[in-house]
Protein backbone atom coordinates (compact mmCIF):
# COMPACT_ATOMS: atom_id res chain seq x y z
CA UNK A 1 0.00 0.00 0.00
CA UNK A 2 1.53 3.60 -1.06
CA UNK A 3 1.53 6.21 1.16
CA UNK A 4 -0.38 8.99 -0.63
CA UNK A 5 1.56 12.47 -0.74
CA UNK A 6 0.27 15.60 1.26
CA UNK A 7 -0.12 18.80 -0.27
CA UNK A 8 3.07 19.70 1.70
CA UNK A 9 5.10 16.97 -0.22
CA UNK A 10 3.83 17.94 -3.49
CA UNK A 11 4.31 21.35 -3.23
CA UNK A 12 8.01 22.30 -3.51
CA UNK A 13 7.60 25.92 -2.70
CA UNK A 14 6.12 25.19 0.43
CA UNK A 15 8.84 22.80 1.65
CA UNK A 16 11.64 25.03 0.82
CA UNK A 17 9.03 27.80 3.19
CA UNK A 18 9.15 25.71 5.75
CA UNK A 19 12.89 24.88 5.82
CA UNK A 20 13.58 28.65 5.39
CA UNK A 21 10.87 28.92 8.53
CA UNK A 22 13.00 26.40 10.29
CA UNK A 23 16.24 27.62 9.83
CA UNK A 24 14.85 31.16 11.02
CA UNK A 25 13.49 29.97 14.46
CA UNK A 26 16.60 27.59 15.27
CA UNK A 27 18.30 31.24 14.43
CA UNK A 28 16.08 33.10 16.49
CA UNK A 29 16.67 30.45 19.85
CA UNK A 30 20.39 30.48 19.07
CA UNK A 31 20.09 34.16 19.96
CA UNK A 32 17.22 34.07 22.39
CA UNK A 33 19.54 31.36 24.70
CA UNK A 34 22.30 33.87 25.30
CA UNK A 35 19.85 36.01 26.44
CA UNK A 36 19.29 33.44 29.15
CA UNK A 37 22.75 32.69 30.34
CA UNK A 38 23.88 36.63 30.24
CA UNK A 39 20.95 38.58 31.36
CA UNK A 40 22.82 41.30 31.88
CA UNK A 41 24.10 41.99 28.16
CA UNK A 42 20.90 40.91 26.58
CA UNK A 43 19.32 43.78 29.11
CA UNK A 44 21.63 46.26 28.04
CA UNK A 45 21.21 45.13 24.21
CA UNK A 46 17.47 44.90 24.21
CA UNK A 47 15.41 48.32 24.35
CA UNK A 48 12.02 48.25 26.59
CA UNK A 49 9.31 50.59 26.12
CA UNK A 50 9.60 53.39 29.19
CA UNK A 51 5.98 52.47 31.43
CA UNK A 52 4.61 55.69 33.22
CA UNK A 53 5.36 54.92 37.06
CA UNK A 54 2.41 54.73 39.50
CA UNK A 55 2.83 56.73 42.05
CA UNK A 56 3.80 55.03 45.54
CA UNK A 57 1.93 54.13 48.39
CA UNK A 58 1.60 57.01 50.90
CA UNK A 59 3.10 55.96 54.21
CA UNK A 60 2.32 57.74 57.17
CA UNK A 61 4.33 57.85 60.60
CA UNK A 62 2.95 56.56 64.19
CA UNK A 63 2.82 60.50 65.16
CA UNK A 64 1.17 61.40 62.33
CA UNK A 65 -0.85 59.04 62.47
CA UNK A 66 -1.80 60.50 65.67
CA UNK A 67 -2.24 63.80 64.30
CA UNK A 68 -4.80 62.44 61.93
CA UNK A 69 -6.24 60.75 65.40
CA UNK A 70 -6.40 63.75 66.80
CA UNK A 71 -8.03 65.99 64.00
CA UNK A 72 -10.88 63.53 63.13
CA UNK A 73 -11.71 63.29 67.24
CA UNK A 74 -11.41 67.38 67.30
CA UNK A 75 -13.66 67.94 64.54
CA UNK A 76 -16.00 65.53 65.76
CA UNK A 77 -16.17 67.28 69.29
CA UNK A 78 -16.10 70.77 67.45
CA UNK A 79 -19.30 70.24 65.30
CA UNK A 80 -20.54 67.60 67.44
CA UNK A 81 -20.38 64.58 65.15
CA UNK A 82 -20.45 61.30 67.37
CA UNK A 83 -19.16 58.94 64.42
CA UNK A 84 -16.14 61.17 63.75
CA UNK A 85 -15.44 61.38 67.34
CA UNK A 86 -15.70 57.97 68.40
CA UNK A 87 -13.34 57.00 65.38
CA UNK A 88 -10.89 59.57 66.69
CA UNK A 89 -10.86 58.48 69.78
CA UNK A 90 -10.56 54.91 69.42
CA UNK A 91 -8.02 55.40 66.62
CA UNK A 92 -5.56 57.49 69.05
CA UNK A 93 -6.40 55.01 71.76
CA UNK A 94 -5.10 52.06 69.95
CA UNK A 95 -1.86 54.07 68.20
CA UNK A 96 -0.82 54.93 71.99
CA UNK A 97 -1.94 51.97 73.70
CA UNK A 98 1.50 50.01 72.72
CA UNK A 99 4.02 53.43 73.28
CA UNK A 100 1.90 53.72 76.78
CA UNK A 101 2.15 49.69 77.95
CA UNK A 102 5.93 49.65 76.38
CA UNK A 103 6.60 52.74 79.13
CA UNK A 104 4.86 50.52 81.93
CA UNK A 105 6.78 47.41 81.05
CA UNK A 106 10.04 49.89 81.30
CA UNK A 107 9.21 51.65 84.39
CA UNK A 108 8.37 47.99 85.85
CA UNK A 109 11.69 46.57 84.70
CA UNK A 110 13.65 49.90 85.80
CA UNK A 111 12.35 49.86 89.73
CA UNK A 112 11.51 46.34 90.46
CA UNK A 113 13.62 43.00 90.61
CA UNK A 114 12.32 39.83 88.64
CA UNK A 115 11.00 38.05 92.24
CA UNK A 116 9.58 41.67 93.10
CA UNK A 117 7.49 41.50 90.07
CA UNK A 118 6.84 38.24 90.66
CA UNK A 119 5.67 38.85 94.09
CA UNK A 120 3.55 41.95 93.21
CA UNK A 121 1.38 39.67 90.44
CA UNK A 122 1.02 37.05 93.11
CA UNK A 123 -0.21 39.57 95.44
CA UNK A 124 -2.45 41.07 92.76
CA UNK A 125 -3.75 37.25 91.69
CA UNK A 126 -4.40 36.84 95.38
CA UNK A 127 -6.77 40.19 95.84
CA UNK A 128 -8.70 38.80 92.05
CA UNK A 129 -8.90 35.42 93.42
CA UNK A 130 -10.52 37.08 97.37
CA UNK A 131 -13.03 39.35 95.07
CA UNK A 132 -13.91 36.39 92.80
CA UNK A 133 -14.53 34.00 96.10
CA UNK A 134 -16.41 37.03 97.70
CA UNK A 135 -18.72 37.18 94.95
CA UNK A 136 -19.70 33.39 95.13
CA UNK A 137 -20.00 33.42 99.07
CA UNK A 138 -22.96 36.22 98.36
CA UNK A 139 -20.95 39.17 100.16
CA UNK A 140 -21.37 41.81 97.83
CA UNK A 141 -24.85 41.03 98.02
CA UNK A 142 -25.18 41.48 101.71
CA UNK A 143 -23.30 45.05 101.20
CA UNK A 144 -26.06 45.77 98.57
CA UNK A 145 -28.88 45.05 101.13
CA UNK A 146 -26.70 46.87 103.82
CA UNK A 147 -26.73 50.19 101.96
CA UNK A 148 -30.21 49.83 100.95
CA UNK A 149 -31.28 49.32 104.19
CA UNK A 150 -28.98 51.85 106.20
CA UNK A 151 -29.86 54.99 107.25
CA UNK A 152 -27.71 57.93 105.67
CA UNK A 153 -29.76 60.44 108.44
CA UNK A 154 -27.45 59.05 110.80
CA UNK A 155 -23.93 59.42 108.22
CA UNK A 156 -23.59 62.75 109.39
CA UNK A 157 -22.62 62.00 113.12
CA UNK A 158 -20.26 58.47 111.64
CA UNK A 159 -18.47 61.02 109.30
CA UNK A 160 -17.82 63.62 112.34
CA UNK A 161 -16.20 60.45 114.36
CA UNK A 162 -14.30 59.80 111.41
CA UNK A 163 -13.38 63.09 110.65
CA UNK A 164 -11.57 62.41 114.42
CA UNK A 165 -10.10 59.55 114.13
CA UNK A 166 -8.48 60.80 111.19
CA UNK A 167 -6.97 64.02 112.74
CA UNK A 168 -5.71 61.84 115.39
CA UNK A 169 -4.29 59.37 112.88
CA UNK A 170 -2.37 62.38 111.32
CA UNK A 171 -1.42 63.87 115.12
CA UNK A 172 0.02 60.12 115.28
CA UNK A 173 1.42 60.00 111.97
CA UNK A 174 3.29 63.42 112.99
CA UNK A 175 4.77 62.16 116.32
CA UNK A 176 6.17 59.11 114.78
CA UNK A 177 8.13 61.17 111.85
CA UNK A 178 9.40 63.38 114.40
CA UNK A 179 10.76 60.78 116.78
CA UNK A 180 12.11 59.20 113.19
CA UNK A 181 13.68 62.28 112.98
CA UNK A 182 15.07 62.52 116.13
CA UNK A 183 16.56 59.37 116.09
CA UNK A 184 18.54 59.60 112.80
CA UNK A 185 19.61 62.99 114.08
CA UNK A 186 20.85 61.01 117.58
CA UNK A 187 22.75 58.46 115.28
CA UNK A 188 24.17 60.92 113.20
CA UNK A 189 25.69 62.94 116.01
CA UNK A 190 26.65 59.02 118.10
CA UNK A 191 28.81 58.60 114.76
CA UNK A 192 30.30 62.30 114.53
CA UNK A 193 30.73 62.14 117.89
CA UNK A 194 32.96 58.99 117.74
CA UNK A 195 34.85 59.67 114.78
CA UNK A 196 35.79 62.99 116.62
CA UNK A 197 36.91 60.95 119.42
CA UNK A 198 39.25 58.38 117.18
CA UNK A 199 40.79 61.49 116.05
CA UNK A 200 41.51 62.72 119.30
CA UNK A 201 42.90 59.66 120.70
CA UNK A 202 44.93 59.15 117.56
CA UNK A 203 46.19 62.36 117.75
CA UNK A 204 46.99 61.55 121.49
CA UNK A 205 49.00 57.96 120.29
CA UNK A 206 51.14 60.04 118.26
CA UNK A 207 51.78 63.13 120.96
CA UNK A 208 52.79 60.74 123.73
CA UNK A 209 54.89 59.02 121.54
CA UNK A 210 56.40 61.78 120.62
CA UNK A 211 57.11 62.93 123.60
CA UNK A 212 58.68 59.62 125.05
CA UNK A 213 60.51 58.39 122.40
CA UNK A 214 63.65 60.03 121.10
CA UNK A 215 65.20 60.32 117.37
CA UNK A 216 66.26 56.57 117.52
CA UNK A 217 63.24 54.95 118.75
CA UNK A 218 64.62 54.60 122.22
CA UNK A 219 62.46 54.97 125.55
CA UNK A 220 63.91 58.45 126.77
CA UNK A 221 61.79 60.02 129.11
CA UNK A 222 62.56 62.78 131.83
CA UNK A 223 60.35 64.23 134.98
CA UNK A 224 58.84 66.95 133.15
CA UNK A 225 57.62 64.99 130.42
CA UNK A 226 56.42 62.12 132.62
CA UNK A 227 54.50 65.07 134.36
CA UNK A 228 53.26 66.48 130.75
CA UNK A 229 52.41 62.70 129.65
CA UNK A 230 50.03 61.87 132.37
CA UNK A 231 48.39 65.32 132.64
CA UNK A 232 47.59 64.85 128.67
CA UNK A 233 46.22 61.58 129.83
CA UNK A 234 44.08 62.54 132.86
CA UNK A 235 42.75 65.33 130.14
CA UNK A 236 41.47 62.34 127.38
CA UNK A 237 40.78 60.04 129.63
CA UNK A 238 37.92 62.36 131.29
CA UNK A 239 36.50 63.25 127.90
CA UNK A 240 36.09 59.44 126.21
CA UNK A 241 33.62 57.11 126.96
CA UNK A 242 34.49 53.77 128.18
CA UNK A 243 35.84 52.22 124.87
CA UNK A 244 37.96 54.85 124.30
CA UNK A 245 39.02 54.67 127.81
CA UNK A 246 39.65 50.94 127.24
CA UNK A 247 41.47 51.88 123.59
CA UNK A 248 43.87 54.34 125.42
CA UNK A 249 44.83 51.55 128.40
CA UNK A 250 45.52 49.04 126.03
CA UNK A 251 48.00 51.43 123.94
CA UNK A 252 49.65 52.26 127.28
CA UNK A 253 49.70 49.56 128.76
CA UNK A 254 51.25 47.41 125.74
CA UNK A 255 53.51 50.12 125.12
CA UNK A 256 55.08 49.48 128.80
CA UNK A 257 54.33 53.06 130.06
CA UNK A 258 51.93 51.72 133.08
CA UNK A 259 54.64 49.21 133.82
CA UNK A 260 57.36 50.18 136.88
CA UNK A 261 60.35 50.03 135.19
CA UNK A 262 64.07 49.75 136.32
CA UNK A 263 66.05 52.71 135.95
CA UNK A 264 69.53 54.19 135.92
CA UNK A 265 70.22 55.23 139.69
CA UNK A 266 72.29 58.57 138.22
CA UNK A 267 70.05 59.60 134.52
CA UNK A 268 67.28 57.80 135.64
CA UNK A 269 66.49 56.40 132.42
CA UNK A 270 64.93 53.03 131.46
CA UNK A 271 67.40 49.73 131.49
CA UNK A 272 67.17 47.21 129.10
CA UNK A 273 66.03 43.71 130.41
CA UNK A 274 69.01 42.40 127.85
CA UNK A 275 66.37 39.74 126.12
CA UNK A 276 65.09 42.76 123.81
CA UNK A 277 62.76 44.97 126.32
CA UNK A 278 63.20 46.60 129.01
CA UNK A 279 63.84 45.39 132.45
CA UNK A 280 60.27 45.81 135.12
CA UNK A 281 61.26 46.80 139.00
CA UNK A 282 58.13 46.37 141.24
CA UNK A 283 59.88 47.75 144.26
CA UNK A 284 61.77 50.91 143.30
CA UNK A 285 60.47 51.44 139.33
CA UNK A 286 59.28 54.67 138.06
CA UNK A 287 56.16 54.14 135.55
CA UNK A 288 56.42 56.66 132.76
CA UNK A 289 52.65 57.44 133.11
CA UNK A 290 51.18 56.96 136.96
CA UNK A 291 47.34 56.19 136.44
CA UNK A 292 46.81 57.44 140.60
CA UNK A 293 43.27 58.27 140.96
CA UNK A 294 42.67 58.88 137.28
CA UNK A 295 40.18 56.56 136.61
CA UNK A 296 38.25 55.87 139.77
CA UNK A 297 34.62 56.14 139.44
CA UNK A 298 35.21 55.26 135.98
CA UNK A 299 33.20 52.94 133.62
CA UNK A 300 34.27 50.41 132.36
CA UNK A 301 31.95 47.91 131.72
CA UNK A 302 31.92 45.21 128.86
CA UNK A 303 35.36 46.45 128.04
CA UNK A 304 38.23 44.25 126.48
CA UNK A 305 41.33 44.84 129.00
CA UNK A 306 43.63 41.91 128.70
CA UNK A 307 47.10 41.33 129.85
CA UNK A 308 46.40 45.60 130.43
CA UNK A 309 48.41 46.50 133.55
CA UNK A 310 46.19 48.28 136.56
CA UNK A 311 48.71 48.18 139.45
CA UNK A 312 48.65 50.63 141.96
CA UNK A 313 45.93 52.26 140.26
CA UNK A 314 43.37 54.38 142.52
CA UNK A 315 40.41 52.44 140.86
CA UNK A 316 37.46 53.05 143.65
CA UNK A 317 34.47 52.07 142.59
CA UNK A 318 35.09 51.80 139.28
CA UNK A 319 32.48 49.60 137.12
CA UNK A 320 34.18 46.42 135.83
CA UNK A 321 30.72 43.98 134.90
CA UNK A 322 31.07 41.93 131.95
CA UNK A 323 34.95 43.18 131.86
CA UNK A 324 37.42 40.83 130.30
CA UNK A 325 40.30 41.25 132.60
CA UNK A 326 41.90 38.03 131.20
CA UNK A 327 45.36 38.40 132.70
CA UNK A 328 45.62 41.55 133.59
CA UNK A 329 47.28 42.75 136.41
CA UNK A 330 45.55 44.21 139.15
CA UNK A 331 48.39 43.97 142.32
CA UNK A 332 48.18 46.56 144.88
CA UNK A 333 45.13 48.37 142.93
CA UNK A 334 42.42 49.75 145.33
CA UNK A 335 38.77 48.18 143.75
CA UNK A 336 37.03 49.46 147.04
CA UNK A 337 32.89 49.42 146.31
CA UNK A 338 34.04 48.43 142.33
CA UNK A 339 31.63 46.30 140.67
CA UNK A 340 33.10 43.09 139.24
CA UNK A 341 29.91 41.43 137.93
CA UNK A 342 30.54 38.82 135.67
CA UNK A 343 33.62 39.88 135.61
CA UNK A 344 36.38 37.21 133.75
CA UNK A 345 39.00 36.71 135.74
CA UNK A 346 40.62 33.61 134.81
CA UNK A 347 44.64 34.19 135.38
CA UNK A 348 43.94 37.65 136.65
CA UNK A 349 46.73 39.18 138.71
CA UNK A 350 45.60 39.83 142.22
CA UNK A 351 48.23 38.98 144.42
CA UNK A 352 52.01 38.23 144.55
CA UNK A 353 53.44 34.86 146.30
CA UNK A 354 51.10 32.76 148.57
CA UNK A 355 47.75 32.72 149.02
CA UNK A 356 47.87 32.36 152.49
CA UNK A 357 50.38 34.92 153.11
CA UNK A 358 49.37 37.54 150.50
CA UNK A 359 47.79 40.55 152.05
CA UNK A 360 46.21 44.22 149.92
CA UNK A 361 48.21 47.16 150.24
CA UNK A 362 48.22 49.28 152.92
CA UNK A 363 49.59 53.16 152.74
CA UNK A 364 52.63 52.23 155.14
CA UNK A 365 53.43 48.54 154.44
CA UNK A 366 56.15 48.21 152.04
CA UNK A 367 55.52 45.23 149.85
CA UNK A 368 57.12 41.97 149.84
CA UNK A 369 56.67 40.19 146.11
CA UNK A 370 58.23 36.92 147.52
CA UNK A 371 55.60 36.46 150.33
CA UNK A 372 52.86 38.90 148.77
CA UNK A 373 52.60 40.44 151.65
CA UNK A 374 51.26 43.80 150.69
CA UNK A 375 51.28 43.40 147.28
CA UNK A 376 47.46 41.83 147.22
CA UNK A 377 44.29 44.28 145.51
CA UNK A 378 41.98 45.92 147.87
CA UNK A 379 38.49 44.55 147.37
CA UNK A 380 36.56 44.96 150.49
CA UNK A 381 32.81 45.72 149.82
CA UNK A 382 33.52 44.80 146.28
CA UNK A 383 30.29 43.13 144.38
CA UNK A 384 31.94 40.12 143.02
CA UNK A 385 28.36 38.07 141.64
CA UNK A 386 28.70 35.79 139.40
CA UNK A 387 32.54 36.20 138.46
CA UNK A 388 33.90 33.78 135.76
CA UNK A 389 36.61 31.21 135.72
CA UNK A 390 38.35 31.64 139.19
CA UNK A 391 40.64 29.61 140.38
CA UNK A 392 41.50 28.37 143.95
CA UNK A 393 43.52 30.73 145.14
CA UNK A 394 41.88 33.73 143.70
CA UNK A 395 39.09 32.76 145.76
CA UNK A 396 40.82 32.15 148.75
CA UNK A 397 42.64 35.49 148.25
CA UNK A 398 39.16 37.57 147.56
CA UNK A 399 37.23 35.14 150.22
CA UNK A 400 40.00 36.40 152.78
CA UNK A 401 40.04 40.01 151.85
CA UNK A 402 36.67 40.95 150.36
CA UNK A 403 34.98 41.68 153.85
CA UNK A 404 31.94 40.09 155.59
CA UNK A 405 29.21 42.03 152.74
CA UNK A 406 31.20 40.71 149.89
CA UNK A 407 31.97 37.02 150.57
CA UNK A 408 28.66 35.91 149.94
CA UNK A 409 28.54 37.35 146.61
CA UNK A 410 31.37 34.85 145.28
CA UNK A 411 30.12 31.87 143.13
CA UNK A 412 31.27 28.57 145.43
CA UNK A 413 31.08 30.19 148.70
CA UNK A 414 33.50 31.07 151.45
CA UNK A 415 32.89 28.09 153.44
CA UNK A 416 36.23 27.25 155.43
CA UNK A 417 37.88 30.09 154.46
CA UNK A 418 38.67 32.44 157.10
CA UNK A 419 37.24 36.39 157.00
CA UNK A 420 41.23 37.81 157.31
CA UNK A 421 39.62 41.32 157.25
CA UNK A 422 37.84 41.39 160.23
CA UNK A 423 34.91 43.28 158.99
Amino acid sequence: MTEQPTKSNLNPENSISDSNHNHQNSQTETEISPSINKPDKTATSIKHPVKPSLPDKISLTKSQMILISLAVMGIGLWFNIAIFGILGALGALLLSLRAVLDSVKGLISKFLTPSERSNLLTFMVFLLAIAVLLKYLGFYKSVDNWLNNFKYDEFGSWAEWVGALGQISIAILAVYVAWAQYVISRDLTIQQNRITQQQTIDSYFQGISDLTINDEGLLEDWPQERAIAEGRTAAILSSVDSIGKAKILRFLSQSRLLTPLQRDNRLGRPMLDGAGGYAEDRLHGIRVIDLGVILAGSNLSGQDLRWVDLSDANMVRTNFSYTDLVKANLSRTILYEANLTAADLKGTILFYGQAETATPRTRTGIPDYKTGEHTGVVVERANLSEVRRLNEEQRYYLCAWCGEKSRGTIPGGCEGIPNKLGR
